[in-house]
């Protein structure tokens, strides 16, 4: 028997989180097992000697569960703590030789895009060198409750977890860190973009064109270039049921100028990258690509659609309904402060931003300045 587990009384979940019989087993045993590789993750980092990847269990999820964004930054801030505290640990002559956690989920309860499992850890972690009439070993068990909310694939999220046991920490386990907190609030939502005026004339906002470190010329020689053919080195998006090409040939366009991958999930809205063989939903998708481009900060709202220079970009949702419908790369800019756009997808080269104002008066238009 594992010293200190048989002191710890058995525990309820009914009282946080009340079982849905309804939810699926299959559904249930994901939770568990990506429950099950966070807590492996902080036990081994306790471990002497164990490696310096921030997530080396969780770090294998993806698709139909995985940690949210938020969860991601609030796991490593737990493991750089837990990392710190082996060493502190150690200076005292007190280290781990092996650890070892399963967790069982005690109750599931889901509503909609949102989910709460309660689950119980169980760990032990071997002593190193043990003394003599020193144990071999230590264990707790501990109660948590994880919260996940499903993205507009189905696919879950794992965005919080709560400790839920009275008293103190249990060794692997580590106090909410504000920073971690800052970081979650609204890192796990797709940020707004400002609709941007359509009046003429419109204030000033001269661009920059050699501080940002981007090529707004390569950008707009890379449009010319192709915007009437499509570069084999990309998937042509333009065919019948395709989705449409414009956002991936502005990633392109933005690519060209010096725009660098930030590799992950392709569902994730903080990555972007694409080639040949995989593109990030930001890479392709209208909406993804603001939520991308605001949230990494390569792009602020501009006010006015006639303050757009080369190498912005200008979005356009026709009806009106929240959900952006088009994407386009400026390209020219005349004498009277008139931007010029090209675009995939009934392939067009520097059509004015006045003649899409005037054929679409009902649209809401969306600026960014690159």
């Amino acid at each position: 028997m594992v010293a200190g587990v048989a002191l710890v009384p058995n525990w309820s979940a009914g009282a946080a989180v009340t079982d849905d019989p309804t939810v699926d087993a299959a559904t249930k045993a994901t939770f568990q097992r990506l429950a099950d590789a966070v807590f492996t993750d902080r036990t081994q980092t306790l471990v002497e000697g164990a490696g310096q990847a921030d997530t080396r269990h969780t770090s294998g999820f993806s698709g139909s569960v995985r940690l949210s964004g938020g969860q991601t930054q609030e796991q490593k801030s737990a493991l750089d703590e837990l990392r710190d505290r082996r060493s502190r640990l150690a200076r005292l002559g007190e280290t781990y030789r092996a650890g070892s956690t399963k967790v069982t989920l005690d109750a599931t309860q889901v509503k909609g895009r949102h989910a709460k499992v309660a689950v119980t850890e169980t760990t032990t972690l071997t002593y190193d060198k043990a003394k003599a009439n020193s144990p071999k070993s230590t264990g707790f068990q501990a109660h948590h409750e994880l919260s996940f909310t499903a993205d507009r694939h189905g696919d879950w999220q794992l965005t919080g977890i709560q400790d839920t046991d009275q008293g103190y920490l249990a060794v692997n386990q580590v106090a909410k860190p504000e920073v971690a907190k800052v970081k979650t609030t609204a890192d796990d939502g797709p940020p707004s973009a400002a609709r941007a005026a359509t009046t003429w004339p419109a204030p000033a906002n001269k661009k920059n064109l050699t501080t940002t470190g981007y090529d707004y010329k390569a950008m707009v020689a890379y449009a010319a270039k192709y915007w009437n053919t499509y570069n084999p080195d990309y998937p042509d998006f333009n065919g019948q049921g395709a989705g449409g090409d414009c956002t991936n040939f502005v990633s392109q366009a933005l690519k060209a100028g010096g725009w660098k991958h930030v590799p992950g999930y392709t569902n994730d809205f903080h990555k972007w990258f694409g080639n040949s063989e995989i593109q990030s939903d930001s890479f392709v998708g209208v909406n993804e690509f603001s939520w991308f481009a605001l949230s990494s900060k390569r792009v602020t709202s501009l006010a006015n659609v006639y303050q757009l220079d080369i190498g912005d970009v200008l979005q356009m949702d026709f009806n009106r309904d929240g959900s952006k419908d088009h994407s386009m790369i400026v390209t020219n800019r005349d004498s009277r402060g008139v931007p010029y756009v090209s675009y995939h997808s009934t392939n067009t080269y520097n059509r004015s931003v006045a003649s899409l104002v005037a054929s679409y008066p009902t649209a809401a238009f969306y600026a960014y300045r690159t």
